[in-house]
């Protein structure tokens, strides 16, 4: 049960790594989202915003090996991903590569939601 927290880390870690990627520019992002960037503000706004991705998802990963930081990994990706899908949610009129993403971090919470659940059971064991 004690490694079940970590691979679920890991596992968050590496959705929140998939859009890195986006970093290396406007097309790459582009086929990520299914959208134009013709605006050059909005490709480095969404080219910082995949760096991030790259920062969180490195840290959940680093979490995931750091018991200490189980917690702040499973809040931190529990905020990135029930925030973006309560900004979907709320906007809606999604594309197809976008509800992918939706998808995937509905994923991505359940598995952080269980993360929590797991670790508050074995912490309460002892």
């Amino acid at each position: 049960m004690d490694k079940v927290v970590p691979v679920l880390l890991v596992l968050t870690g590496i959705i929140h790594l998939l859009p890195v990627a986006g970093v290396l520019g406007g097309k790459r992002l582009a086929a990520l989202y299914g959208i134009s960037l013709n605006d050059p503000n909005t490709e480095i706004l969404m080219r910082h915003r995949a760096s991030l991705f790259g920062l969180l998802g490195l840290f959940l990963v680093y979490a995931a090996f750091q018991p200490s930081l189980h917690v702040l990994g499973i809040v931190a990706g529990l905020v990135s991903v029930v925030s973006f899908i309560a900004i979907a949610w709320s906007v809606g009129g999604y594309n197809r590569a976008v509800r992918k993403v939706v998808v995937v971090d509905v994923i991505a919470c359940i598995a952080l939601v269980a993360a929590g659940a797991i670790h508050v059971f074995t912490a309460s064991q002892f």
